[in-house]
């Protein structure tokens, strides 16, 4: 199984949130994990935000930051390039869908057209509710 990791689930993950475990499990059972070079953007600034505005302790930012950054360096990521950024501009099946999560469903595109039995591995509703017309499997 190839898993696409999306921000929403990595940081369940990372922070240990009750459906992180469930995101653990998928991700360590995954032969190789692909994701978007802005998973890895868009994560830390959710831990640099929860620190500053105190709901996340530093002491946890530090942990979460260290955990993301192991897990990421053993990633394959795609840049946002010319053509995914043309597909996140396009609409999907089903809209609204805000600009960072079309930019990952464009990027899992990406990447299911090396690897057609891609996993989508989201907590995320927006991209849940996109998955299954955009014949992207699921999971947790």
């Amino acid at each position: 199984m190839i898993a696409y990791a999306e921000s929403s689930a990595v940081l369940a993950w990372v922070l240990g949130e009750p459906e992180g475990e469930q995101v653990r499990t998928v991700l360590a059972a995954a032969e190789r994990v692909v994701s978007s070079t802005l998973t890895g953007v868009e994560c830390a600034r959710v831990l640099a935000r929860g620190a500053a505005t105190g709901r996340i302790g530093r002491t946890d930012e530090l942990a979460a930051a260290r955990l993301l950054e192991g897990a990421m360096a053993s990633w394959a990521t795609l840049e946002m390039s010319g053509r995914i950024l043309r597909r996140a501009a396009i609409p999907f099946p089903v809209e609204p869908v805000r600009t960072l999560d079309a930019l990952h469903l464009a990027t899992a595109l990406s990447f299911r057209e090396v690897y057609p039995d891609l996993i989508l591995v989201s907590l995320d509703d927006r991209l849940r509710a996109n998955a299954q017309p955009l014949g992207l499997q699921l999971r947790p």
